[in-house]
């Protein structure tokens, strides 16, 4: 098994290592079961929420870990909280109304951070608000540590590597590919509803909205604009249709290429990235043209606080999600095509069992909280590294290979058959 790094002269005076914040909630549960079972020998955890009680019952089923009650609003509790760890996971949404001043306080007590968010337009607040301050004191702030955009995120970043380890080139376009199966869970249909109450849809249409100033695209970011209907793509050998998803993943993979662009390691000129479903099999295109027109409608039929109204009732609540039995069955793959300078593509294909918004998000999310706790030293940037940063950019390979021996599996072909 292994143990926990040492710890440097500025985490001496902390408590613990982790804080996992809103354990009580449905993703909550499964990250702390997910330490009970995968901490490291030595490692000092402990969870927090809003409710003691409840705090308590989760503590004594996963191995008795201390405890910190603390609401999302209590900013002088959040932090006390902060200044006692080194790292803080968060699992508490929807982030834009809840996750603020938590945030805040990880940011003034120099304490890491990673969450589970695919609220790009806060995040954009907080890159606005934060990035400066928490890249003056090297600390690390990670949101979008699930599905929504690890594999994304990282995948794009191994092919980048690759190409240029192996062949010298730099990368001029990603193209992903998504499937999988799973369910939905309440934090994230709030998250979801939250977006669309509050207006953030129209900012979620900016297609570099994470990118740092300066860096948008300069006069042509149409050129990233979200794909509007399917096609047939040659390299997939598949109908291609626009991912829900794609509008948070895009803008956190662009924010990963802009930055590497800043610290001159940029993934390659002009570099462009795309996502889509991927639609196969017998049923494609009555897949192709069903998905399509969801995501034409849904945000049209949204707008209306009727339909907001009947969409409350009929998903799942806070603190609820799909059966252990779904969450068992689900799976996800990711295909990303990339293309050198030099004309060559090869392909990385990231895949797990489990469903992805749940089983698999809890792994990438627990991972990466690991990789900051137990790896520090090894991080790109190390030790100096920090602000709102991206999964690639905040953990690189490390968080890869964290992945891969928790049981997700990475493949690269090349060149692409």
């Amino acid at each position: 098994m292994s143990t926990v790094a040492p710890r440097n002269a500025r985490d001496g005076d902390r408590e613990f290592d982790v804080v996992l914040y809103g354990a009580t909630g449905f993703t909550g549960r499964q990250a702390v079961a997910y330490f009970a079972r995968h901490a490291p020998a030595g490692l000092r955890w402990a969870v927090a929420g809003r409710d003691p009680h409840r705090l308590q019952g989760v503590a004594l089923r996963n191995g008795a870990p201390p405890w910190i009650a603390c609401a999302a609003d209590d900013r002088e509790g959040l932090a006390r909280l902060a200044a006692r760890t080194r790292v803080v996971l968060t699992t508490v949404g929807p982030y834009a109304r809840l996750g603020q001043a938590l945030v805040e306080a990880c940011v003034a007590e120099r304490t890491h951070y990673v969450d589970i968010t695919g609220e790009t337009p806060w995040v954009r607040g907080l890159v606005d608000r934060l990035h400066a301050a928490a890249e003056r004191t090297g600390t690390r702030i990670v949101p979008c540590c699930g599905y929504d955009s690890v594999p994304s995120d990282l995948g794009t970043h191994i092919a980048v590597q690759h190409l240029r380890a192996t062949h010298g080139t730099g990368c001029v376009q990603v193209k992903a590919f998504h499937r999988g199966k799973g369910g939905l869970n309440g934090g994230t249909a709030a998250s979801l509803l939250e977006i669309l109450r509050t207006g953030q849809a129209t900012a979620l249409r900016d297609p570099v909205l994470l990118n740092p100033p300066g860096m948008r695209g300069g006069d042509r970011p149409e050129a990233e604009a979200d794909p509007l209907f399917p096609h047939w793509d040659r390299d997939a050998r598949a109908l291609a249709v626009p991912f829900v998803m794609g509008p948070i993943n895009t803008r956190v993979v662009r924010r990963s290429a802009a930055l590497a662009e800043a610290t001159g390691h940029g993934y390659g000129p002009g570099f462009r990235y795309r996502e889509y479903w991927k639609a196969e099999g017998p049923l494609a295109l009555a897949e192709a043209a069903g998905l399509t027109w969801g995501q034409w409608t849904l945000p049209l039929l949204a707008a209306l606080p009727p339909v907001r109204r009947a969409l409350e009732r009929l998903l799942p609540a806070p603190g609820e999600g799909p059966s252990e039995a779904t969450m068992d069955a689900g799976w996800f793959r990711c295909e990303l095509i990339a293309e050198g300078e030099d004309g060559r593509r090869i392909r990385v294909t990231l895949e797990d069992r489990g469903d992805p918004g749940n089983r698999a998000t809890v792994k990438m999310l627990c991972e990466s909280a690991l990789a900051l706790a137990v790896d520090g030293d090894t991080l790109p940037g190390a030790p100096t590294l920090g602000g709102v940063l991206t999964p690639a950019t905040a953990f690189g390979l490390v968080l890869s290979r964290r992945l891969e021996a928790a049981g997700m599996r990475f493949r690269i072909e090349d060149p692409l058959p």
